[in-house]
């Protein structure tokens, strides 16, 4: 029994796409420590603009984004194969190690250093390896907590928009329900994030909530339309490798139709 499930192709993709949903967002959480320039990474300087009377504004965004966009792109493929059902399960499943994953950094950074460990990093330029190691792992409660949060419920979005939009629309339109959901459901993310981990955690000012969330939902807006012809892409690499009647059959099971 275990070896015909183990070699069922839709249990296999499932299993590897659970692997690769909770690796991605884990591997988002812990390098959005880091702020880098969109400009600089284009080779421009850095713009200064205002928005919502907030100046010297630039493209600054946290290293997560540049892993966010796929996690909303695996939603919509496991969204059109597996069903909503699915897709809550692996963002409970990923919300989970998430948070253990920041507790485990946290026994971490309590744990008493090995005394010739402090100095290893000086000739990196680093002077303190346990300072150094704390200020990357040490990301404050309110970031964690809002990070999470906003995770979870605009995954929900997401999963909800999508299947409203594919009720109308059926089988066609696929750029529609993928790139309409993941632009709604980014948009829920960008602000909660910032809302509970800098509003609430850091005393921001609304006006710099806005301004930052319209900077990083206009990137993540960006990615999302970019990123289309990849599900198309995906969905015809799933469609081979299920068969068209397999795939037929999950899909309309995704929909909570009966097969034919």
């Amino acid at each position: 029994m275990i070896h015909s499930i183990l070699k069922d192709r839709p249990t296999k993709l499932f299993v590897f796409f659970t692997a690769f949903f909770v690796a991605n967002a884990l591997i988002a959480e812990s390098i959005g420590t880091k702020i880098f320039s969109l400009e600089k990474l284009f080779g421009q300087q850095p713009m200064s603009f205002t928005l919502f009377g907030e100046s010297g504004l630039g493209l600054s965004l946290t290293c997560g984004v540049l892993l966010w966009p796929l996690e909303f792109v695996m939603t919509d493929i496991i969204n059109e194969y597996y069903g909503p059902k699915a897709v809550r399960r692996i963002s409970y499943i990923a919300g989970g190690l998430i948070m253990y994953a920041f507790l485990m950094f946290y026994v971490a950074m309590g744990v008493p250093a090995a005394d010739f460990w402090y100095g290893t990093g000086t000739a990196d330029g680093i002077p303190d390896m346990s300072k150094a190691f704390n200020g990357i792992f040490g990301q404050g409660m309110w970031i964690i907590f809002g990070s999470v949060t906003a995770f979870l419920i605009s995954q929900i979005v997401d999963v909800t928009v999508f299947h409203k939009i594919k009720k109308i629309t059926g089988e066609k339109k696929v750029w529609l329900r993928a790139t309409g959901s993941t632009v709604i459901s980014q948009l829920v993310d960008s602000f909660i994030v910032l809302f509970i981990a800098f509003k609430i955690g850091k005393g921001w000012s609304w006006q710099l909530v806005f301004a930052i969330c319209l900077i990083n939902y206009a990137y993540k807006f960006t990615m999302a339309i970019i990123l289309t012809p990849v599900i198309y892409f995906v969905e015809h690499r799933i469609e081979k490798y299920f068969g068209p009647e397999i795939a037929r059959k999950m899909k309309l099971a995704a929909m909570g139709k009966e097969t034919e």
